[in-house]
C-alpha cells in the first residue's frame, strides 16, 4: 500500500472497513467534518450549495411555467460515476461561465436514474460523500422527481445536452440537442449541435473537463471552481481509467487529469498516487455487491429504449439490457427460494414494471482453474421476450426466433448454458467466453429488431 492515502469516507463506513488508517494529509479536517455529520447531514460547501438551490430554482421556475429557460444536461440512464460527474460539471459550467454575460444560461444536470437506484452503485455514494453533497441524494435532481413527463417537458425547455452518451432517449426527442460530449461511437445525432465533441477516452468526463476547463481560462476573470467538484471529476477519471494505467487511458486522460490536480486541494500529491488510490477505494466499493438483490443487481446498471420496426401492428417495441457481475447460478441462489424459476419471477415481475418487450441480461463473472490458479473470465446472455406489454404471443414467439437466430449466427462463441433444458418459452440462456459485452451485443440485437416483421 503506498504512503499516500486518500480518506474518501467517514471511516466507520462498511466499505472502507478494511482500508489501512491513513496518514495526516490535506483531507484530515475534511474527514473530521464528515464523521461528525448525522446520518441525515445537510451538504457542506459551494459545490452542494449550488446543487441544491439550482434544483430549487428549477423546480420553481417549472411551477411558474418558465421552463422554456432551462438547460437539462443528461447523462445515459446506466448512471455511473462518469456518466453522473460529467454531466453535473457541464451544468455547473454552463451557469458559471455565462453569469455575468448578457446571456446567462440556466442549466441543471439530470440523472436519468431514480433516486432510490442511485446507491446501487457504492462508488458514486462514496465519491458524492467525498464531495460532502446531502445524504440521502437530496442536492440531485433524479429522472423520478420530474415534476413532469419527459415527453411533455423535452418540448418545453431551452435543450438539452447529451453527456457519455449518443444519442437522447426517445422520451427526449422532443428537446432540441445543444451540446454533445461522448467517448463512444457517433451515432449522428444533434448534427448542429455545438459543442459537438466525440473522442476515444477513457472517461467521458476527461473530455468534459478539457472543455470546460480550456473555456474557463479564457474568460476574463475565472469563476469559483469548488474543490469538491474537482475531486469528484479526478474520481470518474480514475476509475473508468483504472487510475490512468489501463489499456483504454490517452493523452487526453492524463492531461487533463493533471490540470485538475493542480487547481485541488490534493495539488501538492503526485498524480499517479492520486489516481491509484481513488481507483482502489471507489474499485474497491463498486465490487461491494453482495448484499444486494436479484431485483437491485437487474436495476443497478439498465440501460434500454423504444427501437422502432417496419411491423405496422407492432411499430415499437421496448428494448433493456441489464449488466450484473454475478454468474446466473449465483444469482439465483439470491432468490427466496434459491430456484431457478424464482429469478425468472423476480425478472418478470421487474421488466412488467418497467413495461420491457424484449430484455438481455449480461452477466460477467470469472472462474478459477483448480490446477492452474488461473481465473477464466465468463459472460452469460439472458434473452427473454413478453408477450404482455406491446406484443402477442405470436409477436413475441416471430421476434424472439428472429433475435435468437442473429446472436447464433453472430461471431459470437455462444455455448448453452447448462441448465438450457429448464428454460421457458421465449428464454433462453447462453455462455461465451469472450470480451463482447453491451457495446458489440447491442448493435446486434437492435438490428435484428429493426429488422423484425
Amino acid at each position: 500500500m503506498r504512503a499516500f492515502t486518500l480518506l474518501l469516507m467517514i471511516p466507520v463506513t462498511s466499505l472502507l472497513a478494511a482500508a489501512a488508517p491513513p496518514k495526516q494529509n490535506v483531507l484530515q479536517d475534511s474527514a473530521k467534518d464528515n464523521a461528525s455529520n448525522t446520518k441525515d447531514r445537510i451538504g457542506v460547501g459551494h459545490f452542494s450549495e449550488w446543487s441544491r438551490a439550482t434544483k430549487k430554482e428549477f423546480l420553481i421556475d417549472w411551477q411558474a411555467g418558465r421552463e422554456w429557460e432551462w438547460t437539462l444536461v443528461e447523462g445515459n440512464e446506466g448512471g455511473d460515476l462518469d456518466s453522473m460527474t460529467a454531466a453535473l460539471a457541464w451544468a455547473y459550467h454552463l451557469e458559471h461561465s455565462t453569469q455575468n454575460s448578457s446571456k446567462p444560461i440556466k442549466a441543471i444536470a439530470l440523472l436519468q436514474t431514480p433516486t432510490d437506484a442511485l446507491d446501487l452503485r457504492p462508488e458514486n455514494k462514496l465519491a458524492l460523500d467525498n464531495s460532502k453533497m446531502t445524504s440521502g441524494h437530496e442536492d440531485l435532481l433524479t429522472i423520478d422527481e420530474l415534476p413532469e413527463d419527459p415527453e411533455t417537458l423535452s418540448r418545453k425547455i431551452r435543450g438539452i445536452v447529451l453527456v457519455d452518451h449518443a444519442i437522447p432517449l426517445r422520451k427526449w426527442s422532443g428537446s432540441k440537442i445543444l451540446s454533445i460530449f461522448d467517448h463512444h461511437k457517433d451515432s449522428g445525432a444533434g448534427p448542429d449541435a455545438e459543442p459537438r465533441i466525440f473522442e476515444k477516452t477513457a472517461s467521458c468526463t476527461s473530455i468534459v473537463s478539457r472543455q470546460m476547463l480550456d473555456e474557463l481560462e479564457e474568460l476574463p476573470g475565472e469563476y469559483h471552481m469548488p474543490h469538491e467538484l474537482l475531486e469528484l471529476m479526478l474520481s470518474a477519471i480514475a476509475i473508468d481509467s483504472k487510475g490512468l494505467t489501463s489499456d483504454a487511458t490517452t493523452d487526453a486522460d492524463i492531461e487533463v487529469s493533471k490540470r485538475i490536480l493542480k487547481r485541488s486541494n490534493w495539488h501538492d500529491k503526485d498524480l499517479m498516487d492520486v489516481m491509484e488510490d481513488l481507483d482502489d477505494r471507489l474499485g474497491d466499493a463498486k465490487k461491494d455487491l453482495d448484499a444486494l438483490s436479484v431485483r437491485d443487481l437487474l436495476r443497478r446498471d439498465w440501460k434500454g429504449d423504444l427501437v422502432d420496426t417496419p411491423s405496422p401492428r407492432t411499430p415499437t417495441v421496448s428494448l433493456g439490457f441489464a449488466s450484473i457481475p454475478f454468474s446466473l447460478d449465483k444469482q439465483i441462489d439470491k432468490t427466496e427460494f434459491e430456484e431457478l424459476f424464482d429469478w425468472f419471477a423476480i425478472h418478470a415481475a421487474w421488466t412488467a414494471e418497467i413495461g420491457v418487450d424484449i430484455s438481455v441480461i449480461l452477466n460477467k463473472y470469472k472462474v478459477r482453474d483448480q490446477k492452474t490458479g488461473e481465473k477464466t473470465k465468463i459472460r452469460e446472455l439472458v434473452l427473454v421476450v413478453r408477450d404482455d406489454v406491446r406484443i402477442d404471443q405470436a409477436q413475441a414467439d416471430s421476434l424472439f426466433k428472429v433475435v435468437k437466430e442473429a446472436l447464433e449466427a453472430s461471431d459470437l462463441p455462444l455455448k448453452l448454458w447448462h441448465r438450457a433444458s429448464e428454460l421457458a418459452p421465449r428464454q433462453i440462456v447462453w455462455t461465451h467466453e469472450s470480451d463482447a459485452g453491451r457495446k458489440i451485443i447491442r448493435p446486434i440485437i437492435e438490428e435484428a429488431v429493426v429488422g423484425w416483421k
